[in-house]
This record gives C-alpha cells, structure tokens and sequence, in this order.
C-alpha cells in the first residue's frame, strides 16, 4: 500500500507541478524556503534546533494559521522550555507566520509528502511531538512519525461531510493512520463520533470546542485605519458600507449587482470586496468595470492622494492580513464562499466584532458554528440573491435590528471561548515524563 501510494502521489506531483509553480509565481516570493518543501532547511534553523526539545505545530494556510497564533502562545507560557516549530503549506501563511510570530519560533514549510523528502525534514526538526491543526493527514509523515514513536495530537478536528464520505471511501489507508493518533480535540460531538468510526482509538478523542473562536481576538484593535482610508476615498463619514468578507468566483458579480439596486435606496453606500484569494485583484475589478461602478483597488491608495467626494463607490481589497480591519468600519458583512461555492468562510471573526452579518445557505466548513449564530439571531442566513438582497436591505434600512444582530453574534463568541487551554492540556499530557513545563496559572 505505501508503495502504491508513493508512486500515485508522485505522478500527481508531477502533473500538478506547472499549476502550482505558476501559482506560486503570481503569489511572489517563491524562490524564499523553496528547498523547506523537499526538507532541505538552512544553517540557521539547523543550529536554532540543535540540542533542543522540538514541539512541532502545522497549520495549512491563512485559517490554520491564524488558529495556531493563540495555541502557540499558550504553549510558550505552558511549555517554556521547549523550542516551537510552525510550518505551513502557502506563502500567504508563511508570510502571516513570519509577521506575526516572534522570531524565537521557527516558521517552515510543510514538506512535501513523498518519503524521502518527510525523512530528510524529520532528521532536522526531530520532533517530540507534533500538533495538526485540523484535519491534515498525510500519510507519509504519520507513518515516519509512527516509526520514530513521535506523539501526533490532531487539534480543532472537525470533518465536513465531504470529508468524512472520502475518509470512508478509502477507509484502508485512513483507518491504520488514525489509530496512531495519541489525542484528538474534535469541536463537536458529531466530529468526536465521526473520527472515531473512522478510526481513532476511542480513549483518545474529547470534545474540545472549536479553536476558531479563540482566534477572534476579542480584545485586539486593528493597527490599520479603516475609517481614515474611508474618508481619503471621499466616502461620507455617515455612509453605509457593505463588505463581502473572503469572496469567491461569482459572489462579487451578485453583491455588485444587490449593490447597484440597493443605491437607489443608499445613495451613499459603498462597496468592499475582499476576495479569498488576493490574486483574483483583477477579476473582481473587471466585475466592477462592466457594470460601471467607479472603484479603486487597495493596493492603488497612496498616502498623498485623495478623492473628491463621493468620487468612488467601491473598493477592492487586493492585499492580504486586512480583513480584519476591513470588518470593523463594515455596516453589513456578506460571509463568502457560501453563495455561489461551498464551504463558506469563518463567520466568527465579524461576530466577535458585534457586526450584522449574512450568509448563504453553504456553510458546510462551519455547520455547527454557523447554526449556533443562527439559532441565537447572531446572523441572517439566505437562500439565494434574491434573498441577500432583501435581507441587506432591510439590515441598511434598520440601525436597532443591525445591533441587536451583533450583540447576539457577540455572546454566541463569548460563550464558546476556552479550547485552547484545553487544547494545551491534551498537547501537554503527550510530552514524555523528562520535560517540565510551567503549570496552569504559574
């Protein structure tokens, strides 16, 4: 079976190799950590591992990694002694890493799944133990890891349901996989259930709660100003905004369209887009082009220029780690990839900032999470267009029922903080007896 599997993700390596170099090239920065991907590491991340006790965490891309953020901290405070390792597959997430992180953790690439290359990493890092954010399972390295008797933990576990049918389907490559998982933190009891008929050892899954509400970052201000930019752009100080928060293909041209029909109502509105991917810059705005909707693009404002009133009507954020900042001047939030694709996008972030908010009937990546705001009136969940429209509107049109939204939306964040420390606690319980680690509250 291993051998199968190595020479089938080989031949898909070299297949996928010119989509995801050209990827990687309309990103930028490529060339930096290249040869991390195929375990080749520097002499300075060797000598900053050297005879030291490594805690290796991976979070995938820019969801994982802003998960991993609030983890790796509590682990410092809990664990002082040992060196932390972040890797992530994107260059987005290892640019979030290396702006975010102090410079004492290490940030790396993943390496790539073939053995030889997860061998070559290993020997460096030479982890004790390793924590996924997620549900990353790579076969290659969790047989290394198994063969080395390193702990593996499995954070934030959850399964969306086309996961768990793919997980099932190939049942003879999962299932001896997930017995070697030493913990399991599912956010839900469905999770907990589901990882469990696929393989994990009962004793070793609990019921965690969801990581991503820790990430909201309750108390952070943003360092950008929004309403300044705002008022540079000639946007009234009064002006309503509409935001659609990690868009994807499609949902621009609907919220364009909901909000060229919705002006006549809100002469003063105005529109940001801030795709998923920042690459789609240019697509989004030629959404905005054929319908004549004056607009700039965020990467286009220069701190000595400014727009005559009223001038624009739109903004497309083509940057990247500015969301955040985008959600707090929002007056409505459109939660993407839950219109026109499926998944959907965190919808958490918004609602720790008290923000009304509404999205589509595809949140399959957030089931509980999104049914948890609705059930409570934090967010307004559509159907269609149509239905965004209407909702929309009657949101702009209504400043008590906009509040009463966010407030709910608040204390369903409030109310489901409190996985990380236990989180903590499972990673902690896998060190082996040797290490000593700051108690709770030291």
């Amino acid at each position: 079976m291993r051998a199968c599997y190595n020479i089938l993700f080989a031949i898909l390596l070299v297949l996928s190799a010119p989509y995801y170099l050209l990827k990687m090239m309309r990103r930028g920065g490529w060339r930096s950590g290249l040869g991390e991907r195929f375990g080749r590491f520097s002499s300075r991340i060797k000598v900053g591992l050297t005879n030291r006790q490594v805690l290796w965490l991976h979070a995938a891309s820019v969801g994982e990694v802003n998960l991993a953020l609030p983890l790796l901290q509590a682990l410092e405070r809990r664990v002082p002694n040992l060196k932390l390792v972040c890797s992530t597959y994107t260059s987005t997430g290892r640019e979030e890493l290396h702006r975010r992180l102090p410079g004492h953790i290490e940030k790396i690439y993943w390496p790539l799944d073939l053995r030889r290359w997860v061998s070559r990493a290993l020997k460096v890092i030479r982890p004790k133990v390793v924590v996924l954010v997620e549900s990353e399972i790579w076969p290659n390295f969790l047989w290394s890891l198994r063969a080395r008797r390193t702990p593996v933990v499995l954070v934030n576990a959850r399964l969306s349901e086309r996961s768990y049918r793919a997980y099932r389907r190939f049942g003879f490559l999962f299932r001896p996989l997930l017995e070697t998982f030493a913990g399991v933190g599912a956010q839900t009891e469905t999770d907990a259930a589901r990882w469990v008929e696929l393989g994990c050892r009962p004793e070793t899954v609990q019921v965690l709660g969801s990581l991503k509400f820790e990430g909201a970052r309750l108390e952070e201000r943003c360092a950008l100003d929004v309403a300044a930019i705002l008022r540079q752009l000639g946007v009234p100080a009064d002006a309503p905004v509409l935001l659609g928060g990690s868009t994807h293909a499609g949902e621009e041209a609907v919220l364009a369209e909901v909000f060229q029909r919705l002006r006549s109502r809100f002469p003063d509105l105005f529109l940001v887009l801030v795709p998923r991917h920042f690459e789609r810059g240019r697509e989004v705005g030629r959404e905005l082009e054929q319908r004549g909707i004056p607009f700039i693009y965020r990467r286009e404002i220069t701190a000595a220029k400014r727009w005559a009133d009223r001038s624009l009507q739109a903004l497309v954020v083509n940057t990247t780690g500015e969301l955040r900042s985008f959600y707090e001047e929002a007056t409505v939030i459109f939660v993407g990839k839950s219109l026109t694709a499926r998944g959907g996008q965190n919808p958490i972030e918004p609602g720790a900032l008290g923000k009304a908010m509404v999205f589509g009937p595809n949140m399959q990546n957030f089931e509980a999470i999104a049914a948890a705001f609705v059930r409570e009136e934090g967010a307004v969940q559509v159907q269609d267009a149509a239905g965004l429209e209407r909702v929309v509107g009657e949101l702009l049109a209504d400043g008590a029922r906009r509040s009463v939204l966010g407030a709910h939306a608040l204390r369903v964040v409030k109310s489901s903080i409190g996985a990380i420390e236990r989180s903590v606690d499972m990673i902690v319980r896998q060190l082996p007896p040797e290490e000593t680690y700051v108690a709770p509250g030291a």
